[in-house]
């Protein structure tokens, strides 16, 4: 066990898994001095590497973190802008911290070795927000099965994955390539199926796709607590059964919308630094038992 170490800190922590070069991304405090608008040190996202770790600095403002980093060592992230009311997805590249640009304020949540970018967008104007891919420097719009959709992870061959709720507001796992259609993973439960209802596609590689989905009985809301874990394969050759519950699927997605770089900020009503910082410490504190990072005295 290797101890990290900090940005200068009390406190650092890991926000994903390492990658094949043994990267390591997250955030830490830089000092122990809490600022006036967020109530808590400075938090910049970083870059561990062979025994050093690199701040990887932010877009202006004071809370920052790396969320993911893959096999060529580019990391992306979140990071507000200066005054802390603003959040930005963020791509750190070589050096160069590069913001993504923004549908109305989004969170990037996976990028592939090809330097594609998934996460979720909010939409301007409006309480609704759907996935998204960037890709050298344009932000897609991949639309959704009826209300709003987050993508969680993307694979070398540029599918997405996630979740999508319909009209009715029910999650269902997705699957989108190629420009979309986006694909409804439900469509592919076999009859007898353990599973009635796919909530979320979590991850994929170059052929699986891995995620949860409720058994008969169980509303879909109980998915953490009552959830399996399903694991979608492709059909193989002379898998009749298979091939045939595949041609009966159909697909549903409001078509996907390229949209050029913005930086512009969203109307809907963005949180305010207290009840980020707030979020933040709680989610911390649970997830990695971080001292320090409880509610302030202030919340």
């Amino acid at each position: 066990m290797q101890d990290l170490g900090t940005l200068g800190g009390p406190d650092a922590a890991p926000f994903a898994h390492p990658n094949e070069r043994g990267q390591v991304s997250g955030l830490s405090y830089v000092n122990s001095t809490p600022n006036p608008d967020t109530g808590i040190p400075t938090l910049d996202p970083f870059l561990w590497e062979n025994g050093t770790m690199t701040d990887l600095g932010t877009l202006g403002g004071t809370l920052g973190f790396g969320q993911g980093v893959n096999n060529r060592g580019q990391v992306i992230g979140q990071s507000a802008l200066a005054g802390n009311l603003t959040f930005h997805p963020f791509l750190w590249d070589r050096g160069v911290l590069t913001d993504l640009g923004t549908l109305g304020g989004d969170n990037a949540s996976w990028i592939n070795d090809a330097g594609q970018i998934v996460g979720t967008a909010d939409l301007p104007g409006s309480q609704t927000h759907d996935a998204f891919l960037w890709e050298k420097g344009v932000m897609t719009d991949l639309g959704n099965l009826g209300q709003t959709s987050s993508a969680f992870a993307i694979n070398s061959k540029g599918q997405v994955v996630g979740r999508s709720r319909l009209i009715d507001g029910t999650p269902h796992a997705f699957l989108w390539e190629n420009g979309g259609p986006m694909i409804d993973l439900n469509a592919f439960i076999p009859p007898g199926s353990s599973l009635q209802q796919l909530t979320d596609a979590l991850n994929v590689n170059d052929r699986e796709i891995y995620g949860v989905g409720v058994p008969p009985g169980v509303a879909p809301q109980d998915v953490e607590a009552l959830g399996h874990v399903f694991l979608l394969i492709p059909c193989g050759e002379g898998e009749e059964d298979c091939q045939n519950a595949a041609l009966g699927t159909t697909a549903k997605q409001n078509n996907p919308v390229p949209v050029a770089k913005s930086v512009a900020t969203s109307t809907q009503r963005r949180p305010t630094p207290s009840e980020f910082a707030t979020a933040w410490r709680a989610q911390m504190a649970q997830r990695y038992h971080i001292p320090g990072l409880g509610a302030s005295p202030r919340d």
